[in-house]
């Protein structure tokens, strides 16, 4: 649709991503449902067993849990409404449930980033001062962590959101996303979004410099790791700490693809969906593989769920 003068705004928006396929799209719900019943039924299991069992209640595997919770949250904000959207061709979407989605996709992935920052953070002291660990990493001091990351994220994304509220939406009403994605939305406004532009810059810049923490974290972890004496400790060490660089270089590799879409202009429209989708799901689909397959202690108990417990474990 056209630019319409005067204050009209579009009260309903058409996510139309993919729609070059044509008649094709509709064959996109099948693999987006399916990756929707694996994504919350792996993180679910994870899940429920951090949760249930006593010996998986240490910090480290509740931060594991913490993430995975996460994840299962993620693509129940955006998988269900596209399969409808794919595979019936009703592709509209009002300003609330857009402004909404925008909300709870972004605050999750602000959430999803502290939570790679607190296990970083966790093997820091864990690794570097494993006489003071239990001294610093206590109930206190994680909940006032926790706490504190929490509210900087809630502020960030209530204000970058709240920032619509007051816009109008008067050039076009169709946006070529399969989702209600920040940047996508802004370019809708009518008027100065400047504001808009700002909120979404400084949101941006609080999950990279998680990342850079994060980074000169490991880099010292592993300098300790790598001038230790070797033995069963240093292996285990690095074993956990390989884990987490895993989990971690999926999460943010995701993200600069993401980024490099939205920047690079020649990127074709359907690769740069693609690609903000990716950085949406595909940390959420790798995480409770990885921690699921790496993590000796979760995998015996996830076996076990599963009556699988005449497997050998010390080998595994």
């Amino acid at each position: 649709m056209d630019y319409r003068p005067g204050n009209n705004s579009h009260k309903v928006f058409y996510l139309t991503g993919f729609s070059s396929l044509g008649e094709h799209r509709r064959l996109l719900s099948i693999p987006f449902f399916l990756l929707l019943l694996y994504v919350t039924a792996a993180n679910a299991i994870v899940t429920f067993v951090i949760a249930t069992q006593k010996k998986l209640h240490e910090p480290m595997y509740v931060l594991i849990g913490s993430l995975t919770l996460t994840s299962f949250f993620f693509p129940i904000f955006l998988l269900p409404r596209m399969v409808i959207s794919f595979a019936s061709g009703r592709n509209e979407i009002t300003k609330e449930e857009c402004l909404i989605q925008m909300f709870l996709v972004h605050l999750c992935g602000c959430f999803q980033s502290s939570i790679l920052l607190q296990m970083a953070v966790d093997r820091f002291f864990a690794i570097c001062w494993p006489l003071r660990y239990h001294n610093i990493v206590n109930l206190r001091n994680s909940i006032i962590f926790t706490a504190a990351l929490a509210f900087r994220n809630t502020l960030t994304i209530v204000v970058k959101v709240g920032l619509f509220i007051p816009l109008t939406f008067c050039h076009t009403d169709t946006i070529y996303h399969c989702l209600c994605e920040h940047t996508s939305v802004v370019k809708l406004g009518c008027g100065n979004v400047l504001h808009n532009y700002i909120a979404g810059t400084v949101a941006f810049s609080l999950t990279t410099s998680d990342c850079i923490l994060i980074a000169v974290t490991y880099i010292i972890v592993f300098i300790v790791i790598f001038t230790s004496p070797s033995g069963e400790s240093r292996q285990k060490a690095i074993h956990t700490c390989t884990t987490h660089l895993t989990v971690i270089c999926v999460a943010y590799s995701s993200v600069l693809c993401a980024f490099i879409g939205y920047r690079v202009q020649t990127v074709p429209p359907d690769l740069r969906v693609l690609s903000s989708l990716a950085y949406l799901l595909i940390p959420s689909s790798c995480n409770p593989l990885i921690y699921g397959m790496r993590t000796k202690e979760i995998k015996v108990h996830v076996l076990k769920l599963f009556k699988l417990d005449k497997v050998d474990y010390e080998k595994t």
